[in-house]
């Protein structure tokens, strides 16, 4: 089975490309991982789309080290702590199913969430690709490591030059970024991605502004580290 053209792609091996050339000197220590709040992340709601990944990424080592198996009920998030667990109901069918988040995830704009082929098997959405979806979540076993600071995905290509362009532009902003090469299925990916936030709220202004400023479509995403 080949994967779907609506799949999305997740975190794989990732190098940070070129740093030191590309950061402003005198750049701040990153902070410590910290929880949002006590009992974070149980019982966060959030409706959107969600899309599945499959066999491209099958075996590929996800965000929290375990190797991907799409028959196992697992989903990538951008932002929920690695660890959470939640029941992701379907407002199309009514079905629902309870997943574990793994992997970081999906890096497209306007979707919530990338659900394993189980997982989208069971929601009757492979078929579609996407579906439209409640996840609430219900549990959350804590990693030793904590969770990692936010961080502004401003935008991925194929070619690095681009994502240096990109970086150029940002970076006047935000002094802290990186650019982080990730390998695919089809090939390299360099991933442009700005600031340390300790909160949703910080990063998602962040995002705001640098849409309004410079046109893009950016989103949130938590770097695990």
């Amino acid at each position: 089975m080949r994967p779907s053209p609506l799949t999305t792609p997740t975190s794989a091996l990732i190098l940070v490309v070129g740093l030191s050339a590309l950061l402003h000197q005198g750049c701040t220590t990153a902070p410590r991982p910290v929880d949002r709040f006590p009992g974070y992340p149980i019982g966060v709601i959030e409706r959107g789309m969600a899309s599945w990944y499959g066999p491209g990424f099958h075996g590929n080592k996800t965000a929290n080290g375990e190797r991907y198996d799409m028959h196992k009920l697992t989903a990538a998030h951008r932002t929920l702590p690695l660890g959470s667990v939640a029941v992701v109901h379907s407002l199309t069918s009514g079905r629902h199913v309870t997943v574990r988040i793994n992997d970081r995830g999906p890096f497209a704009k306007g979707r919530i969430l990338d659900l394993s082929l189980a997982g989208a098997q069971a929601l009757e959405m492979v078929g579609n690709g996407t579906d439209r979806v409640e996840l609430r979540v219900v549990g959350y076993q804590a990693r030793a490591e904590g969770m990692g600071v936010l961080r502004v995905q401003v935008g991925a290509f194929a070619d690095l030059q681009n994502a240096r362009a990109l970086f150029a532009q940002v970076q006047r902003d935000f002094s802290d970024g990186r650019i982080v090469q990730v390998d695919l299925p089809d090939g390299h990916r360099y991933r442009v991605q700005i600031g340390r936030f300790l909160t949703e709220q910080d990063a998602q202004a962040a995002a705001a502004r640098l849409d309004r400023t410079f046109r893009l479509q950016s989103f949130v995403v938590r770097d695990d580290g």
